[in-house]
């Protein structure tokens, strides 16, 4: 069969609908990845896109046509579907979404049993080869598709993380940007004495208020605006499939998705001393720092879900954090939850005297870049130019080239989608983070 097959990403299927993404590609998908896992059952959620519905129809019927049943989870989170995944024991997963991704684009993001991601070179490949060679299998005894209503159990297993009786009266502003929080959020505030001004919580794939990607600031406008009318203690912005979260401080202020991790990092490591914990590289130093002041282990990972579950896994982490706002837990069978993060933070604030903004720069002393985006004709050559350049700082190649001084460091690694290179600066002081980034563009955009 023959099909656009730049859908397969790094770590999902993703791409337009319906030139790149159809119906018939999402039963040849289901149906391929019945004949990989070998399951006995799959549960398939769905996000509010506009898409959502006919292409969770078309992979079903891929599935149980395979013999293999479906347990339909119907709107959910992202990492709602790992639960159920991981709590019930089901042999893999799908969830229906293209998370922060435009209203145009629908995907895919797999599971195998116990939440643990396929990705490219693991199971995803495997997939596009059998769509591709045209195999479709076709079970004497179809499978069944059988309604699960998870809400209850996910919302006390996301509670469990905390103790709910010392949480503050805070005045919360909330932003689902009309996604999957809008369903996730509700059933876990009434249980909390916090006072949430919510903004978008009604489901609407067509995204009418702005795109639900809280990394870009320009997203966090509505939610700004609100904590300062509403006096807000602080706020929170969940993406479309609301598996990742971003905190808002009382000044209208983001925070990374590093800082989010630092945080998590503090009160996990309170309650659980000497635990080990993973960061990206792309997380600032301020991440191991506070790890190791907690009496943690900080241990260092390449970018990716794909790539951190495992490790986890491998190491018994009791956490682990990205930069890009995804965050893991070992008891949540090591899969990632924006949700749990949240809560996590809560229940730190609570049991601190400071508000959010002062929590921060106890921690953080440090000026980041944020991620700046070059279009080059080679990223390695580029990369290769910069070591040269720097060839006296301490370099590491865990994930593109990283390299370390003693006031400032750096990583340069390479998209893998598009021909970009992605730089990240840290530095001591604001003056020689800006002189760095001229310094390293420069060489990049020469």
């Amino acid at each position: 069969m023959k099909f656009d097959t730049s859908i397969f990403k790094a770590y999902d299927i993703r791409g337009t609908v319906p030139d790149q993404l159809n119906t018939e590609i999402a039963y040849r998908i289901g149906n391929a990845l019945a004949g990989y896992l070998k399951p006995k059952s799959i549960a398939v959620g769905r996000d509010m896109r506009l898409s959502s519905n006919e292409l969770f129809d078309a992979l079903t019927h891929g599935i149980i046509d395979a013999g293999v049943d479906v347990a339909d989870l119907g709107l959910v989170s992202t990492d709602g579907l790992y639960f159920a995944v991981g709590k019930y024991g089901y042999d893999g997963g799908v969830m229906i979404t293209a998370s922060h991704n435009p209203k145009q684009y629908n995907g895919f993001k797999i599971c195998r049993r116990e939440a643990l991601p396929l990705s490219g070179q693991e199971g995803l490949d495997r997939i596009q080869n059998t769509i591709e060679s045209d195999m479709v299998i076709k079970s004497p005894h179809r499978g069944s598709i059988e309604r699960r209503n998870i809400t209850t159990e996910y919302t006390d297993h996301c509670l469990s993380f905390i103790d709910t009786t010392i949480i503050k009266p805070f005045r919360i502003v909330a932003d689902a940007g009309n996604g999957m929080a809008g369903v996730t959020l509700p059933p876990v505030f009434e249980k909390l004495p916090i006072k949430v001004t919510s903004l978008f919580f009604e489901l609407d794939g067509s995204f009418p208020n702005h795109p639900a990607s809280p990394i870009e600031l320009e997203n966090l406008v509505d939610l700004q605006k609100a904590i300062a009318e509403k006096k807000a203690d602080f706020g929170v912005a969940f993406d479309g499939d609301a598996d990742r979260m971003f905190l808002v401080d009382g000044n209208g202020r983001q925070l990374g998705g590093d800082m989010v991790t630092a945080l998590v990092s503090d009160n996990l490591l309170e309650k659980n001393p000497g635990e080990t914990i993973l960061y990206n590289l792309i997380c600032s130093r301020a991440v191991p720092e506070l790890i190791e002041r907690k009496g943690g282990k900080p241990l260092k990972t390449r970018v990716g879900h794909a790539l951190i579950k495992p490790l986890m896994k491998k190491h018994n982490a009791i956490f682990g954090g990205e930069h890009s706002g995804h965050f893991y837990f070992r008891n949540n069978w090591f899969a990632d939850s924006g949700l749990i993060a949240f809560l996590v933070c809560l229940e730190l604030l609570s049991r601190s005297d400071k508000p959010l903004d002062a929590k921060i720069r106890e921690i953080d002393p440090y000026f980041r870049s944020g991620e700046i985006n070059s279009r080059v004709d080679s990223a390695k050559e580029k990369i290769e130019q910069v070591a040269a350049h720097f060839s006296d700082g301490e370099q590491d190649r865990l994930d593109g080239l990283t390299v370390n001084y003693k006031d400032y460091w750096f990583n340069l690694r390479s998209s893998n989608t598009e021909p970009l290179i992605r730089l990240n600066v840290e530095a001591n002081s604001k003056v020689l983070l800006d002189k760095k980034i001229d310094e390293i563009l420069k060489i990049i955009r020469s």
